[in-house]
């Protein structure tokens, strides 16, 4: 028997220091939340659970890319909706007045007003904007709307991208004569002159449906693509919780597990230095 050298103290203080450390990291785990809180804890799970973290965020900016394109296009649809209005408004009074039952005066009030409308969808083209990008014609009348790249995914690629040839200004849609002759009243909008500028008008009419189809298309691509991106970001935040999420009712049971051997190590040391004490009986 030794006394210089506790060998069972000794081992008995090891054990209890490592079932503190443990005991330590359980309730680092349970008052975080979190199975790794450290590179330690599982280097790597940690670095699968933080790639798996930065993908769902880049894709979370996705869907917000996606939603304000959305808006951009509902503002673009929706103003030359007004257009298609003002269209089907002058086309109308281009009927009245290719009857001969229409006087002078009738065709000089039915000019004032197809001026005014055509200044109005001229108004419109300028002033439609998202953010200060112009969607209806580009930075001046006499140029289309740029084409608009949406991105909507991690890659370089993952982009989704609008019509750049839109222009629906009196320009674009070919009725700056008409506007023009408008504006000279009965002298210049005859009978046969307004019945001549009929076919313009379907033809204005038909252009602005074809930019409002194709800014719809991109509407129903870009609505497809959030709600893809939506699922993808809920399964992958749903990865990344099993790697990196702490499973309380495991850990708990661990904790109680260590507690428990922590208060059995504390009595084992007590008992290591009480054995020693067995020395003494020999030197009596």
């Amino acid at each position: 028997m030794r006394i210089n050298t506790n060998i069972a103290s000794m081992q008995a203080r090891e054990a209890a220091t490592n079932t503190n450390n443990n005991l330590s990291s359980s309730l680092e785990k349970l008052s975080s939340g979190l199975r790794i809180n450290k590179a330690s804890d599982d280097s790597s799970g940690l670095s699968i659970a933080d790639k798996l973290r930065t993908q769902a965020s880049s894709i979370g900016q996705s869907i917000s890319n996606g939603n304000s394109a959305v808006a951009l296009t509902q503002i673009a649809d929706k103003a030359m909706a007004e257009q298609s209005n003002i269209l089907d408004i002058v086309k109308t009074k281009l009927i009245q007045a290719a009857t001969d039952t229409t006087s002078d005066e009738g065709r000089n009030a039915i000019g004032k007003d197809i001026n005014k409308l055509l200044t109005q969808l001229n108004n419109i083209s300028s002033q439609t904007n998202y953010n200060g990008t112009t969607l209806l014609e580009g930075a001046s009348a006499g140029d289309s709307a740029a084409a608009l790249t949406f991105q909507m995914g991690e890659a370089s690629t993952d982009t989704i991208v609008t019509a750049g040839t839109v222009r629906s200004n009196t320009g674009g849609l070919a009725l700056s004569g008409l506007k023009d002759d408008a504006s000279g009243g009965a002298a210049n909008l005859s009978a046969a002159a307004s019945r001549a500028y009929l076919d313009d008008v379907d033809t204005a009419l038909n252009t602005l449906n074809g930019w409002r189809a194709d800014f719809g298309s991109t509407q129903n691509q870009l609505e497809s693509a959030v709600r893809n991106q939506m699922t993808q970001q809920t399964n992958i935040k749903a990865a990344e919780s099993v790697i990196r999420d702490v499973d309380y009712a495991a850990e708990s049971a661990n904790f109680n597990k260590q507690n428990i051997i922590a208060q059995a190590g504390t009595y084992a040391m007590s008992q290591a230095n009480a054995v020693q004490q067995n020395v003494t009986r020999l030197l009596q």
